[in-house]
């Protein structure tokens, strides 16, 4: 379940409380300090006082000096190719003209004109709504080892897999069926009040209201009264919010739970028609990279390169990148034959960073994605990918994907960055983000990821939390390293970013996960502090470069 909806069901009243509207004006809520600067990620500590990444002193380095456009590949749920911010930033296909329906580069993939769609089928249809990895394994292998026991199995390796698929589904599914159970009379109650508010304000039926709006409502009567208290106790979670995001997400996460109870194990057949299980053709999908389900591509493109400087949105990290967009991610976990061939897509059509900002907990072709993550270090591309938000140790409970390759061959690629989350405050004992994976040998940096805002969908706004924001951040500064000085290969970007982040030796956090136990900072990554800008340029300019 995502970090805002959590919190949602965590401030707000019992479910059958919420479903009959019942919400008490007496109901104290715990207010935060004030959200920090929607630029915070930006922001230099010293000067500051928030623990960005030290970019506006990194681009006082740079004034004067040239810039090469470097392309940078977001695997992801797709991106929204009319928000403003990304006007001239997405990568466009120079091979192919669009919309004449021919393959002109004859790569496989027609009209592939700002990336590609491996959730994608014909007549515009897209798998976009699935279930986790654990349950569509779990009905894979059911009939052949529900009854058997490891003395009478054939393939012991396999029966192996099997069991720790079954435990894995059977935790996934348990937590599902608890959270659709508070998530349906949340969902309910956000609707019904939602639609009083709104009539209320004069708003249409598929208008929005804000928390200010919430102040000049004239309450007419209790219900309308207790309605305006219920969205003011959610929205004080997500202050920049509006009705119709808050909503729309804790749909999606409703769904995505039912996903798992009753999955449609046929969806992709359905819809794409390929087997995802045979990956002899790569060449499926389609051409559109926009669905309703775009919001977290969209936001992680924002914070790599969104337009910087122009008065509107965000300014994204690098200054001069085009961002490819590949769909490969639904709501619910990844393909492993898509990610594969994502990467393949992204390498062969010239990215030089891919950002990863999607996870699992079971991976049955882990081979096909290793070797795409080989054949990008073969090709000098970086791959920077979220650690997750589980709050797990990926050194105990590694998810997927992951450089610890199946065949032995490797345990710490190169080419390949691991990032946790942190928050704004190097004060605050939630310095490192309370949802963030860690790991002292598999996690390799922290980057901000708590409270980070980024462009959405059809011009709107998000502030959210996650790995999957500190991933891009990363991910940008790369490809600002990569603009500025294109001799440097991904191995040594790869360890200019690692080193520009300072051991927080000392510095006393929240262990993940936990409200009591404190940890040193310094131990929850490989190189036990946060990611900055201004000291990897300083690294960068005295580095040479290892490229012709």
């Amino acid at each position: 379940m995502s970090e805002f909806s959590k919190k949602l069901l965590g401030f707000t009243l019992c479910g059958a409380l919420l479903f009959n509207i019942e919400v008490k004006a007496q109901v104290s809520v715990t207010v935060g300090e004030p959200a920090p600067p929607k630029n915070w990620h930006q922001l230099d500590l010293k000067t500051d006082g928030y623990y960005g990444i030290s970019l506006i002193k990194a681009y006082q380095l740079l004034k004067g000096k040239k810039s090469k456009t470097v392309l940078v590949a977001t695997i992801d749920s797709g991106v929204d190719t009319l928000q403003k911010d990304l006007q001239g930033i997405l990568w466009t296909n120079p091979k192919e003209i669009p919309g004449n329906g021919i393959d002109d580069d004859h790569d496989g993939y027609v009209d592939d004109v700002h990336g590609w769609n491996f959730l994608g089928g014909p007549n515009g249809k897209c798998d976009f709504n699935e279930t986790t990895e654990e349950v569509r394994e779990y009905a894979r292998l059911k009939g052949k080892y529900e009854n058997v026991t490891y003395a009478t199995a054939t393939d012991k390796k396999e029966y192996e897999y099997w069991k720790k698929v079954k435990a894995t589904r059977d935790s996934t599914v348990a937590a599902s069926q608890n959270d659709y159970r508070q998530l349906v009379p949340l969902v309910n109650a956000l609707m019904a009040t939602s639609g009083l508010i709104k009539k209320g304000l004069h708003l249409p039926a598929d208008g929005a209201f804000t928390l200010a709006d919430l102040d000049k409502l004239p309450v007419a009567n209790d219900t309308l009264k207790q309605s305006v208290e219920f969205w003011k106790i959610v929205m004080q979670q997500d202050p920049a919010s509006n009705s119709s995001k808050i909503i729309r997400d804790c749909t999606e996460e409703m769904t995505k739970a039912n996903n798992d109870i009753n999955p449609d194990l046929d969806t992709r057949k359905n819809i794409i028609g390929d087997d995802p299980n045979d990956n002899s053709n790569p060449h499926y999908g389609n051409n559109i990279v926009k669905y309703e389900d775009a919001s977290h591509g969209t936001g992680v493109a924002g914070l790599i390169g969104a337009k910087r400087g122009n008065g509107y949105g965000i300014d994204g990290v690098a200054d001069n990148v085009r961002i490819m967009a590949i769909k490969a991610v639904p709501n619910g976990d990844e393909y492993d034959k898509d990610i594969a061939n994502a990467i393949m897509f992204a390498v062969n059509h010239g990215a030089q960073v891919i950002n990863m900002s999607f996870g699992k907990r079971i991976s049955p072709h882990k081979d096909w994605v290793d070797a795409a993550f080989k054949y990008a270090a073969s090709k000098n591309v970086l791959l920077v990918q979220a650690a997750g938000n589980e709050n797990q140790d990926m050194d105990t409970n590694p998810e997927y994907p992951n450089d610890i390759f199946a065949d032995g061959s490797g345990t710490d690629a190169a080419n390949v960055i691991s990032v946790g989350a942190s928050a704004a405050k190097n004060t605050d004992e939630k310095l490192a983000g309370t949802f963030s994976n860690y790991g002292k040998k598999n996690v390799d940096v922290f980057a901000p990821g708590v409270k980070v805002t980024s462009i959405d969908m059809d011009a709107e706004f998000n502030t959210a939390d996650g790995t999957s924001f500190a991933s891009p951040i990363t991910a940008g500064l790369a490809a600002l390293i990569l603009e500025y000085y294109p001799h440097l290969s991904a191995r040594q970007v790869k360890q200019i970013i690692l080193a520009s982040a300072k051991p927080l030796t000392g510095t006393m956090v929240y262990k993940p996960g936990s409200t009591s136990e404190k940890v040193d900072f310094s131990t929850l990554s490989k190189t036990g502090g946060i990611i900055n800008a201004y000291q990897a340029l300083l690294i960068a300019a005295k580095t040479k470069g290892e490229l012709k």
